[in-house]
C-alpha cells in the first residue's frame, strides 16, 4: 500500500482540499486524522507517513498557485459579454448540410449568434429563441433535443491565454464549485464561450467580476 499515492489521490479528488493545500491554509494534522478515517486507515500507524505526504503534495502544488495568478490576471483584462434567450438544438448526424447553411444564412441575415459543433453522432446548434420555428421546420423529425432560456457567455482575452495553461480548467472548476452547470462550451482564438441556464446569469456575473 503506498501512502504517499494514496493521499495525493484523495486530494485530487477533493478540489477545495486541495485549494486550501496548494495556499498553505490547511491544518495538516487535521488533513491527515480526515484521510485515515475516510480512506479507512489505521491512524496510529500511518499517521506519520499521511503527514508527510501531505506536506510534500504541497510543494509539488504550490508552484500552481504561481499560475493561478498569471490566470486571474488574463481574466481580470478580458472582455465579458452576455447574450440571453439562446437555444442549443442537437440534431442528427444525418441531416441535410443544405438546411444548415440555409438556417445559418437566416441567422446572419439578422446579425444574430450561430454556432455548430459536430459530434461523432450529432450536430449541435446553437442559435437564439427567434429561430425556435425555424430549427423545427428545417429538421424536424431529425431534432434530438433542444433547449431554451439559456444564455452564451463570451470571455474576450488577450493572445496571452493560447500560452497559459489551465485556464479553461479554472473557469470548468470555478463554475462547477458554485453550482453552474456548462451546457456547452467552445473556444476560437481567444475567445472561450460558455452555454448557461440564464437563471444563472447573475451568479456567473459575480464570479467573473475579478
Amino acid at each position: 500500500m503506498n501512502i504517499t499515492k494514496l493521499t495525493e489521490e484523495y486530494i485530487q479528488s477533493h478540489p477545495s482540499i486541495k485549494d486550501g493545500v496548494q495556499k498553505g491554509l490547511i491544518n495538516y494534522s487535521a488533513l491527515t486524522r480526515r484521510i485515515a478515517a475516510e480512506m479507512s486507515l489505521n491512524l496510529k500507524d500511518n499517521f506519520d507517513a499521511i503527514l508527510i505526504a501531505c506536506r510534500r503534495y504541497y510543494q509539488k502544488v504550490k508552484k500552481e498557485a504561481v499560475s493561478e495568478m498569471k490566470i486571474l490576471d488574463i481574466l481580470r483584462e478580458s472582455k465579458l459579454e452576455v447574450k440571453n434567450k439562446v437555444i442549443v438544438a442537437v440534431v442528427e448526424k444525418d441531416v441535410y448540410f443544405s438546411h444548415i447553411l440555409e438556417l445559418h444564412k437566416s441567422v446572419k441575415s439578422k446579425a444574430e449568434l450561430f454556432h455548430v459543433i459536430e459530434g461523432s453522432n450529432s450536430i449541435t446548434l446553437i442559435t437564439t429563441e427567434e429561430f425556435t420555428a425555424d430549427v423545427k421546420k428545417l429538421f424536424k423529425n431529425k431534432v434530438i433535443k433542444l433547449t431554451k432560456a439559456l444564455a452564451e457567455i463570451t470571455l474576450r482575452s488577450s493572445t496571452e491565454l493560447e500560452n497559459t495553461p489551465g485556464v479553461v480548467a479554472y473557469l470548468f472548476s470555478l463554475f462547477a464549485s458554485h453550482g453552474i452547470n456548462i451546457i456547452e462550451t467552445m473556444s476560437t482564438y481567444t475567445d472561450t464561450l460558455f452555454v448557461i441556464d440564464e437563471k444563472d446569469i447573475a451568479k456567473v456575473l459575480e464570479l467573473l467580476h475579478f
